[in-house]
């Protein structure tokens, strides 16, 4: 095993456009690949959901990987002491990973690399999560944007790199301790349901990165906005651990773009929401800690409200807005919420309610599957008013008005909050408002079958407005 190539995988579990385990290969001398459960302080674990897809796609890994000739070790620790000392048992002449981004995990992977080479390996990271590197783009005053569209006009001049085909490897390179493990906390037990929703690896990704280029990007710009329609990509959970990369999903649509230019405006649209979650790894690695600290003042003076009830109604889809109860309760059953009820469930509990945006943060970072360093909190700030190129504290969503435009029949509302799908359309979205009769012959008794408001909507969007002009 002397002089072979150690490969640190973290959110890149793919072996097409992998970059450091092509490196490695292309060495010629074994490759053997490593995942790290990492347990040091600083480091955000995963939430529940997630660990729930890891495991799974790292039981993937070790199948595509051993067809390739790589032995897959699974690890639980510090990554720190873990992977040099894997280094040194398999006298691993080279050490390699595709970068990461935030803040602490930037330290970690600058100590290892540290480490590596006083223990005269070489080290080396490569490009493999993201469309650009964040400081490959920079304001004409050498600063990071703040503004999505120009930093989205960088990104379109900057060329995207083609990504990397699928690696062949030579014999097996034999290891010990190679048997998967799961997370070091478990998974929790209500993430069980979440396999009869998805489809994990690879393949799968590919395949679900086909099935949308097929069948839904005709159409995406309008129907991406329609909850009941199966009209977005679902490719968030894929590209979150790497499962395919944000180079192939590009280059993919692009081709699409270039032999059908009657879906060039779609494409273009679908290529701004890659921008954008590029938009918010620059925010990452160029700030302190966005889930936790506002990247604006814009809400330093904000007084948030304390209150348990109202969160845990929110948390259970139990809020009496039809709309934003069906998105908490698909996200609760399937570990994903359409992108543009997740808009209305933030906007809802942030101005509305008037609760911390990082409290719905976190339940998000532990519901999703999909939840990753970046878009979660960049996201949840963008609605809040605190992030970069942040929706303004006036732009506070409807959720009535809302639904009544983009589950115009009330069908996603039907499906995920059954008790009211026996209201015609006119009142699905606004029970509150619906005559007696009409509730009675629909089965609903509000405050019993299905709740009535948290707030008023009219009164707590003055409230929102107040406080936020205060801040």
């Amino acid at each position: 095993m002397s002089g072979c190539s150690l490969v640190w995988l973290r959110n890149d579990l793919r072996l097409a456009d992998n970059p450091a385990l092509a490196s490695a290969i292309a060495r010629g001398a074994g490759v053997v690949a490593l995942y790290v459960h990492e347990t040091a302080p600083g480091l955000r674990p995963p939430g529940g959901a997630a660990r729930w897809w890891l495991e799974r796609s790292l039981a993937s890994l070790r199948d595509s990987l051993a067809e390739a000739g790589i032995e897959l070790l699974v690890e639980t620790g510090d990554a720190r002491e873990i992977v040099p000392e894997q280094a040194a048992r398999l006298k691993a002449a080279f050490v390699c990973w595709n970068r990461r981004h935030a803040p602490a995990e930037r330290e970690t992977d600058a100590a290892i690399k540290t480490t590596l080479r006083e223990n005269g390996a070489a080290a080396a990271s490569f490009p493999g999560n993201v469309l650009v590197e964040p400081w490959e783009v920079r304001t004409g005053g050498g600063g990071p944007y703040q503004v999505f569209t120009p930093f989205a006009k960088a990104v379109r001049q900057h060329l995207v790199a083609p990504p990397l085909s699928h690696p062949k490897a030579g014999s097996l390179t034999t290891a010990t301790s190679s048997a998967v493990e799961g997370p070091p906390t478990g998974e929790p037990t209500w993430s069980q349901k979440l396999a009869k929703h998805w489809l994990l690896g690879e393949e799968a990704a590919r395949a679900a990165l086909l099935r949308f280029l097929d069948n839904c990007l005709a159409g995406y710009a309008e129907n991406r906005d329609r909850p009941a329609i199966d009209g977005t990509s679902s490719l968030s959970p894929y590209l979150r651990f790497g499962e395919i990369s944000a180079r192939q999903v590009w280059h993919a649509a692009s081709a699409v773009s270039a032999q059908d230019p009657v879906k060039a405006a779609q494409v273009e649209k679908f290529l701004s929401e890659l921008i954008w979650r590029d938009f918010n790894y620059h925010q990452l690695y160029h700030r302190p800690d966005i889930a936790s600290l506002d990247m604006r003042d814009s809400l330093a003076s904000l007084e948030w409200r304390n209150d348990e009830a109202a969160l845990r109604a929110w948390q259970r889809g139990l809020t009496g807005f039809p709309i934003v109860d069906a998105g908490m309760r698909q996200l609760w059953e399937t570990g994903w919420m359409h992108n543009r009820v997740r808009m209305l469930a933030a906007s809802l509990l942030t101005k509305n309610l008037l609760i911390d945006w990082r409290l719905g943060e976190r339940w998000f970072w532990d519901t999703l599957v999909d939840a990753d360093m970046a878009s979660n909190p960049g996201n949840w700030q963008w609605v809040a008013g605190c992030g970069m190129d942040a929706a303004p504290y006036f732009r506070i969503f409807n959720p009535v008005l809302q639904g009544q435009r983009f589950d115009p029949d009330g069908a996603y509302v039907k499906r995920w909050v059954p008790e009211l799908a026996g209201l015609p359309a006119t009142w699905v979205h606004r029970p509150f408002e619906a005559p007696e009769d009409e509730l009675t012959a629909a089965g609903v008794i509000l405050g019993e079958t299905y709740p009535r408001p948290l707030v008023d909507l009219k009164a707590s969007r003055d409230r929102a407005m107040r406080a936020r002009a205060v801040s």
